[in-house]
C-alpha cells in the first residue's frame, strides 16, 4: 500500500509541475491574431490534417475557403463531403490531377493561375476565418506560380484571418513567414507493401 501511496503522491508532484509550465505558457500567450500553418513533410496525413482543421473551424460557425491545387482528377471524400454537406465552404480545385498524369507544362501552369486567381482573393477578404491552401507548395516547386505572389498574400493577409499551406516542401521563404511549421515523416507506408489505397483513409 505505501508503493501506491508513494506513487501517487509522485505522480501528482510531477502533474502539478507540469501544470504550472502549461499555465505559464498559457499565460505569456496574450497576442491575439490569425495564424500561419505549413504542413509538410514526406509523410501521409498533410491535407487530413488541414481538413481536419477546416471541420473544427466550420464547429464554431466561422467562414472557410478551400483551394487544392494538383488534386481533383478522381474524388475524394473531402470533397464530396464538403460540396454536399458544407455548401457554406468557398472551395475550388484545380481539377488536372496530379503533374505526372498530365505531362503538359504550360497547361499545368495556366491550370495554376487560374488556381491561385481563386485563393488570392480569399486572402484579402477579412470576413474569410481561415484559408486552405492544399498542396501549393508543389506551385512554388516547380515554379508555376510566383513565389513573391504568394508570399506577400500570406503575409498581408488580414490579420484575423489563418491559413493553413500543405505539401512537401515549400521554401525557407515559407518557412519563415508562417508562425507554425509541423513535418510529417514518413516511417511506413501501406502503399509500399502493395497495399493499395483505400477509400476513406486514402482518398
Amino acid at each position: 500500500m505505501m508503493d501506491d501511496e508513494k506513487k501517487n503522491a509522485k505522480h501528482k508532484a510531477a502533474m502539478e509541475k507540469q501544470k504550472a509550465k502549461v499555465d505559464d505558457k498559457i499565460e505569456q500567450a496574450s497576442t491575439e491574431r490569425g495564424v500561419a500553418v505549413l504542413l509538410t513533410g514526406d509523410g501521409k496525413g498533410k491535407s487530413s490534417s488541414a481538413f481536419g482543421m477546416v471541420i473544427r473551424a466550420l464547429g464554431y460557425g466561422q467562414k472557410v475557403g478551400v483551394v487544392q491545387f494538383i488534386k481533383g482528377e478522381q474524388l475524394s471524400g473531402e470533397e464530396i463531403y464538403i460540396r454536399e454537406q458544407c455548401p457554406q465552404v468557398n472551395f475550388y480545385q484545380m481539377g488536372t490531377g496530379f503533374t505526372w498524369n498530365t505531362q503538359d507544362r504550360s497547361g499545368d501552369i495556366a491550370a495554376a493561375e487560374r488556381t491561385w486567381a481563386q485563393a488570392e482573393p480569399m486572402l484579402q477578404d477579412p470576413t474569410i476565418d481561415l484559408v486552405v491552401l492544399d498542396e501549393i507548395t508543389y506551385m512554388l516547386a516547380y515554379k508555376y506560380l510566383d513565389e513573391d505572389s504568394i508570399i506577400k498574400a500570406i503575409a498581408d493577409r488580414p490579420q484575423e484571418q489563418s491559413v493553413i499551406v500543405t505539401g512537401r516542401g515549400g521554401g525557407s521563404r515559407l518557412r519563415d513567414i508562417v508562425d507554425t511549421v509541423s513535418e510529417i515523416k514518413d516511417i511506413k507506408h501501406a502503399f509500399k507493401s502493395g497495399i493499395k489505397a483505400r477509400k476513406g483513409v486514402d482518398y
